[in-house]
């Protein structure tokens, strides 16, 4: 019997497969197959969590011709698909899962075609590579999308603020990043990424990673969370005692950046405008081409960068390219000293939305500047 997430996603595949036909009849294609985990994802609604959560390539493609969609998976796969995912409007075929070339062969026969007469997401088995166009057609999400996409945010901040809430001198920095890990797979999430660093190595690296180091006087986490392939990105501060003098500066320059490329990122607006103005905020916080020192994030989704240009960057097709109404950002700009400032915001005629935002056993402490909600370091004292 098809699961409640199988049901729920056949709006969000009906949507995503739609954009897919339309890109392969503008190419005289005939058709197109998605074979990595984050255009699986959302051509298929988000009903298959990969096997491996760190491969290149799913266990489950999707092959979209102009008037069926068929899933190609390994044996091993197929009777869970059938049960659980299964669909009038979708067949599955099976391969067996020691012969290499068989998933390309199934999906070729699937669309009636030659590979080298059909598109796809980069997989070299293909004959064009529509990666790019793919992303394009994604980053405007659909009203249902956005709705996960917020319960992900209130997840993902719920998960990061409640392990730091947790954290008391002495306490490793793998034992937070366990908390956050446990209370994200409860809510049948995952973290592609996480980072959790403490104390001097705040201050000296850009990505403390968790070493085994206990964590003293101050803790800082960082994660990317994902569930039915979107994704959502937050950082958070937690301090014993007062906050270090230089990593509030950091962290007030950073703030400021930040507001200066969301107040960019407005519907309609190219993405080269946002990246003007995040290259601008460094030079006017006294931080001229800082954005060099550290990776300045971007639209998220189904990645979790859809796709990330450097302010110099200016000859990239994603350059000129609108910001979608309805689409998700999470920049992550930083200084030297500590300090960045990292959530996901929905783009909204109305302003930068927040989703990354939650009230776990208490208020976070931040407030409201020009209008968006930015966090501050909790300051422990007990």
């Amino acid at each position: 019997m098809p699961t409640a997430l199988a049901r729920s996603a056949r709006p969000r595949r009906a949507r995503a497969t739609a954009r897919v036909r339309e890109l392969a009849a503008e190419t005289g294609l005939a058709g197109i197959v998605l074979t990595a985990p984050g255009p699986v994802a959302w051509a298929s609604g988000g009903v298959n969590v990969p096997v491996d959560r760190g491969a290149a390539v799913d266990t489950v493609w999707l092959a979209v011709g102009r008037d069926r969609t068929t899933l190609v998976t390994a044996n091993v796969e197929e009777r869970r698909l059938v049960d659980e995912f299964g669909d009038t409007d979708v067949d599955v075929r099976a391969v067996p899962w020691w012969d290499g070339d068989a998933m390309v062969t199934a999906a070729a026969e699937a669309l009636g075609a030659a590979p080298d007469r059909i598109g796809a997401d980069g997989h070299p088995g293909f004959g064009h590579d529509l990666s790019d166009a793919l992303t394009a057609r994604r980053l405007a999400l659909g009203a249902d999308e956005q709705d996960e996409l917020r319960r992900l945010g209130v997840d993902a901040a719920t998960a990061l603020q409640s392990a730091l809430r947790a954290w008391r001198p002495g306490d490793t920095d793998h034992a937070v990043a366990a908390r956050v890990v446990a209370a994200l797979e409860s809510n049948g999430a995952d973290a592609p990424v996480l980072i959790v660093g403490g104390d001097e190595r705040v201050l000296r690296y850009r990505h403390p990673l968790a070493v085994g180091a206990p964590m003293d006087h101050l803790a800082m986490g960082v994660v990317v969370a994902r569930r039915g392939g979107l994704h959502v990105a937050t950082t958070r501060y937690a301090t014993y005692g007062p906050a270090d003098p230089g990593l509030m500066a950091s962290l007030d320059a950073a703030r400021a950046i930040h507001l200066d490329v969301l107040r960019a990122c407005r519907p309609g607006a190219r993405y080269g405008d946002a990246l003007t103005a995040l290259a601008a905020g460094y030079a006017r916080t006294g931080h001229d081409g800082a954005w060099r020192e550290h990776y300045q994030g971007g639209p998220i989704g189904f990645a979790q960068r859809e796709f990330e240009i450097a302010p110099t960057q200016t000859a990239s097709p994603w350059w000129t390219t609108a910001v979608a109404d309805g689409g998700a950002v999470a920049w992550n700009p930083s200084t030297e000293g500590g300090g960045k400032d990292e959530d996901t915001f929905l783009v909204t005629a109305a302003g930068p939305e927040l989703v990354t935002y939650a009230e776990d056993a208490g208020p976070w402490p931040g407030g409201d500047v020009d209008g968006v909600w930015r966090p501050e370091p909790l300051q422990r004292t007990t």
